[in-house]
This record gives structure tokens, sequence and C-alpha cells, in this order.
């Protein structure tokens, strides 16, 4: 039992280290209408409108 406990302690220590040397990870969740959405670039103009 007490080797389960040293296993999950070790995961977790490396798991947290992992996470610190990532950089800004964000763990609050999904975040609605904070960033601007992705798009896509604009499509290419017709053929018909290009004369």
């Amino acid at each position: 039992m007490w080797k389960l406990l040293v296993g999950f302690i070790a995961f977790a220590a490396l798991a947290i280290f992992i996470l610190m040397k990532g950089g800004d990870i964000d763990m609050g969740g999904e975040k609605h209408g904070i960033e601007a959405p992705h798009e896509a670039a604009p499509a290419a103009a017709p053929a018909s409108a290009a004369k």
C-alpha cells in the first residue's frame, strides 16, 4: 500500500514539474467570450468579380 502512495506522490510531483516548465498554462477551465474567435482567411474573390 505504501508503494502505491509513493508512486502517486512521484507521479503528481512529475506532473506539476512538467506543467510549471510548460509556460503559461491556464488551468481555469473553459473560457467563453474572452478571446476573439479564430477566423479563417477571407475566401478569394470569384472570377466574375475580377472583370
